[in-house]
């Protein structure tokens, strides 16, 4: 029996997707509910599933745009067989020392703030296929251990016919500085991706239909850094997360919004929506791109429960397993250029919203204090706004505010004057 597998429809309003990456190999036996192709759409990257165990048939090529309902593979389910395991067995004839006192390797720390779903950076300038590169994170392998691996790799008879065969296959770079280079004068062309393509169209949008302008502060991180210093530790032990900037600067954000409610609004039409909740949207860097997850009712949540639903949905960014649920609404968004090392930028507008906070880096400037000359660790925040619809001076009384809580953490208390204990639910 021949089972077809089709493209379901991944959202409302989407007609049309990208076939991204096919996770499995024409003619190979797959199981049932095993993932066997990532797709993209003008939203969010879909996982597709094989409806039945069989010998699969590919009929769509990778990078190939297809109507929803496309029939993109055909399963036989009279095949039997076993699918393909994803570690590589190592020949019985080779043979692996490991060196002695080699350490364990620590799992690398899961991103609790803005943008550091970012991978780390190919520092052996290995050249790695998006595929090898999903099964190395599905199964926890890094690149150093890729290396180590291959270091102590007894090379055999097979290895080096394996090498007579394809060396020169590859093209090495002669007599240059950097390997990135080859001094040749080609070009590479590659098709935009859907979710490419719709970031792009919503930007330029922005930009035509929006009054956007940007107002800057400057925020002495002092008081914050000294009680993460200090309460980092029992807060962790407590709650199972760590104490980042993200939860201070998303409780900072919904009191002030208490003051200045225009900021949480929006323009619908010739009318203007009011939220009485924050959803607070967060750029994360993920492979695919940026991804703006929410974190809904932002302004009931401690800042334990903000930093655990921060860091739970940074994964999900992560692994590419988002859904659009998580993306979709948000009243305000924040991002966070500062962990990129950026010092001042003007952050556009995710629409429909009508404000955004850029965070910026931490940098130690000399400041007045009572007179005196002082180091502080200083952020740089900016907020863009759109102006039909936000005052000038709601925009800077707003971002005023915001500073004065970050400043002032205990103001997060709706205003008291509580300990910081009491802020931090410990």
């Amino acid at each position: 029996m021949k089972v077809e597998i089709i493209v379901p429809s991944p959202g409302e309003s989407i007609n049309e997707v990208q076939i991204a990456t096919w996770l499995v190999e024409n003619g190979e036996y797959v199981e049932r509910d095993q993932d066997i192709v990532e797709v993209d759409s003008d939203k969010a990257t879909l996982s597709i599933p094989a409806t039945e165990s069989g010998k699969i048939e590919l009929k769509i090529e990778e990078g190939e745009t297809i109507d929803v309902g496309t029939v993109i593979a055909i399963v036989d389910t009279s095949v039997k067989g076993t699918p393909k395991k994803k570690k590589v067995e190592k020949e019985e004839t080779a043979e692996l020392t490991k060196p002695s006192g080699q350490d364990e390797k620590k799992e690398d720390e899961v991103p609790s703030s803005l943008g550091r779903g970012e991978k780390e950076s190919n520092k052996y300038d290995l050249t790695l296929s998006p595929l090898a590169r999903k099964l190395m994170d599905q199964e926890n392998i890094s690149e150093d251990e890729l290396v180590d691996f291959f270091k102590n790799y007894r090379v055999g008879k097979k290895d080096v016919e394996f090498f007579e065969e394809n060396k020169n296959k590859v093209s090495k770079p002669q007599n240059i500085q950097s390997s990135n280079w080859s001094g040749g004068r080609d070009q590479n062309r590659s098709k935009m991706t859907m979710l490419r393509k719709k970031l792009s169209q919503r930007l330029v949008s922005v930009k035509n239909e929006t009054a956007m302008l940007t107002t800057f502060n400057e925020v002495n991180m002092t008081p914050i850094m000294e009680i993460r210093k200090k309460y980092k530790e029992i807060f962790k032990e407590k709650f199972g997360v760590g104490l980042g900037f993200m939860s201070f600067f998303t409780k900072a954000v919904t009191e002030a919004m208490v003051h200045f409610p225009a900021i949480n609004s929006q323009i619908d039409g010739d009318e203007i929506v009011g939220f009485e909740y924050v959803d607070v949207a967060f750029a994360v860097s993920a492979p695919k791109g940026l991804m703006v997850p929410v974190v809904r009712n932002a302004e009931m949540l401690s800042l334990a429960e903000i930093e655990s639903e921060i860091k739970r949905l940074a994964i999900k960014a992560r692994d590419g397993k988002l859904s659009l649920d998580e993306m979709q609404g948000g009243t305000f968004t924040i991002t966070n250029g500062g962990v990129f090392g950026s010092m001042l930028s003007t952050p556009i507008i995710n629409p429909p919203q009508s404000a955004i906070l850029g965070m910026h880096n931490i940098v130690e400037r000399p400041i007045a204090i009572n007179g005196k000359v002082e180091i502080h660790p200083i952020m740089y925040v900016a907020m863009s706004y759109d102006h039909r619809i936000i005052d000038g001076s709601t925009s800077v009384g707003f971002l005023v505010k915001v500073k004065e809580m970050l400043e002032n953490p205990e103001k997060m208390l709706f205003g008291g004057n509580s300990a910081v204990e009491t802020l931090l639910g410990i």
